[in-house]
């Protein structure tokens, strides 16, 4: 069994992007990711200190704004309207979900879409949408695809399996394996005889956010198994949705948890800060 360890492919995004960095730092320009939370949640603590950690160390920018959990609607947004404007801030992204009692819509409706980083307004999903190639997409779907492509994984003509429907992962993973000539099944909560369609599969992407769901029923032999779970097992340890030792006896090859899709999100989502960075600031010839 082939382990799609995410490392292997983040330190190639991460290799790629040093010049890109090295440029626009030198005419005093460093790509820079703004980062809104409420709350001090573990798991976004976690991610938090993961992004800062992988952003330092290519030279980039981090700055991070926390409010109460507590905090009014109005606090919320006046602190997006504070990164929506810093012409230091290449990036935006928003720790959701929200606490129940704020909402969203006021900063989808209003993010610079030139900071729009992990695509929170639909509008800038077009080009995933419309199939175009290499088009930008949310962080995590275009990690699936990093590492797909990567390890040579063929999508052509293969059967895949989406878990979940969500604009963030499911959707717009499935439109990038279309765009790769796979033919893909949607599945979620109405899904009939879910088990069977995964069985059926030569490739799955697992994020419907329930700890190690899919099980060894969900599985047949020489499958390519995607966990994009990160959830807390019941005995307080990390994992995916997917049963990690099921898959491995019988996949030909798998994403671990942790240590597979999360590193290489993160890789992904200063890819698009850098891009943004560069749209904003770099020599004409240089954007992309």
């Amino acid at each position: 069994m082939l382990r799609l360890a995410g490392k292997e492919v983040s330190d190639k995004i991460l290799s790629d992007l040093k010049e890109q960095i090295d440029s626009l730092t030198n005419i005093g320009h460093t790509p820079t990711l703004g980062v809104l939370r409420v709350g001090a949640r573990e798991d976004d603590l976690s991610y938090e200190r993961g992004l800062k950690k992988k952003f330092e160390q290519a030279g980039a920018g981090f700055k991070v704004t926390e409010l109460a959990g507590g905090c009014t609607q109005e606090e919320l947004d006046r602190a997006f309207d504070e990164l929506n404007r810093d012409s230091d801030i290449h990036g935006i992204l928003v720790f959701r979900p929200l606490p129940k009692h704020l909402s969203d819509a006021y900063i989808i409706d209003t993010i610079d879409p030139g900071k729009d980083s992990d695509f929170m307004d639909i509008r800038n999903m077009s080009g995933v949408l419309a199939g175009k190639k290499d088009a930008p997409a949310p962080c995590t779907a275009e990690a699936v695809m990093e590492i797909i492509h990567h390890y040579g994984i063929e999508t052509k003509g293969k059967k895949a399996v989406v878990l979940g429907r969500s604009l963030v992962i499911g959707k717009p993973c499935a439109m990038l394996l279309i765009t790769d000539n796979a033919t893909v099944t949607v599945c979620h909560t109405k899904t009939q005889d879910i088990k069977a369609e995964c069985r059926n599969a030569d490739i799955i992407v697992a994020c419907c956010g329930v700890a190690k769901m899919v099980t060894e029923d969900y599985l047949s032999d020489g499958q390519v198994i995607i966990d994009v779970g990160m959830n807390v097992d019941e005995e307080g340890k990390l994992c995916g949705d997917v049963d990690y030792e099921a898959a491995s006896a019988r996949a030909s090859a798998v994403t671990p948890v942790p240590g597979g899709v999360g590193t290489v999100t993160t890789a992904v989502l200063l890819r698009h800060v850098v891009r943004n960075c560069m749209n904003m600031h770099g020599p004409a010839n240089e954007r992309k």
